[in-house]
């Protein structure tokens, strides 16, 4: 082998194993979150200001409550889901009329969302956060008579507490069919075009509530319920909720 070619393969081999990977091992480990782990200063103090706004902002007194009030206080309606309910058209009704001309016929939510009891002693803006953390909004469902017995239906048939405010009035016999079911006093129209105030969740299609999805018109407030609870909350002193006869069954 001449010089020349010893000199090629040389370079040709140093090539090579310079540009050979170097393979490094890489190992975790795992800390656990506990007691034990150590607050960073730093941060603490950053965030300490922060902390004690949203704290205080959460212990706003803004009401008081004569009683505890739980969305287990009664079988077809309780005084917090009415509360709620009522709520709802009291703040989203002015809006809404503004907007379109129109009126909210009535309130329809969800036994399930009320994710909290209101205590006796004072409300607090925490008390709107703790029933209400989700993000889910007032929409209002624009549906034919139709829809809204197909409502009364699954009502009748779900048994549960479900909100709804106080223009509806539904009655079952003692074996769960319905012996009436009235919107402001009126027989329901199954021609009349009707305009259904309730949370985006159960608009989506939520708790099965699938009658939603004929609807004729879909307006948006961007208004959560949340908001509506803490706005309601400030006007009134002392709130004062009712079981009443808006959902019942009769005994016989």
């Amino acid at each position: 082998m001449t010089i020349k070619h010893t000199l090629k393969l040389c370079f040709l081999l140093l090539i090579f194993s310079c540009a050979s990977p170097k393979i490094s091992k890489t190992e975790g480990e795992r800390l656990n979150i506990d007691e034990k782990l150590e607050p960073n200063e730093a941060v603490e103090a950053f965030i300490k200001p922060y902390r004690e706004h949203v704290n205080k902002d959460m212990n706003n007194i803004i009401s008081y409550a004569p009683e505890t009030y739980t969305k287990s206080d009664g079988d077809y309606n309780t005084a917090i889901g009415n509360f709620m309910a009522d709520a709802v058209y009291m703040e989203g009704n002015p809006i809404f009329n503004k907007r379109t001309g129109n009126n909210i016929d009535f309130v329809l939510l969800n036994h399930g969302g009320i994710r909290s009891i209101i205590s006796k002693g004072d409300i607090t803006t925490k008390t709107a956060f703790e029933i209400m953390p989700f993000e889910n909004s007032v929409v209002i469902v624009e549906l034919k008579g139709e829809q809204v017995n197909e409502m009364m239906q699954y009502l009748a048939k779900a048994k549960r507490a479900h909100p709804v405010s106080n223009q509806l009035q539904l009655t079952l016999d003692k074996d769960g069919n319905i012996v009436s079911a009235t919107i402001k006093g009126e027989p329901i129209d199954a021609s009349k075009t009707y305009f259904v105030a309730t949370n985006d969740y159960l608009f989506n299609g939520g708790d099965g509530m699938v009658f939603f999805s004929k609807n004729e018109s879909l307006h948006v407030l961007n208004y959560k319920i949340r908001d509506v609870l803490l706005d309601n909350f400030k006007k009134k002193d002392t709130i004062n909720p009712k079981q009443d006869k808006r959902f019942i069954q009769l005994n016989d």
